[in-house]
């Protein structure tokens, strides 16, 4: 029994590090304006806080179900 939750926590970390990608991604927003009078053309990044802050705790969170899917099959095999 242990190895089947641990396996599903594997598919939970691999759920959670690609909705961090994805929220990370959403996170960054470039803007680019172009060229006016004596400004030249220039890129602008905005960073959304709301969709970083996902990101990080995905991370957390797909780090600990890591550890714990880890610890219960090497509880499994000894």
């Amino acid at each position: 029994m242990r190895r089947g939750i641990a396996f599903g926590e594997l598919a939970l970390v691999v759920l959670c590090v690609l909705g961090a990608v994805a929220s990370w991604n959403r996170g960054l927003v470039t803007t680019s304006f172009a060229a006016a009078g004596d400004m030249p053309a220039f890129d602008a990044t905005r960073y959304v806080a709301p969709w970083l802050l996902l990101a990080t705790l995905l991370l957390v969170f797909a780090g600990l179900f890591g550890i714990d899917a880890v610890s219960r099959i090497r509880r499994g095999i000894t």
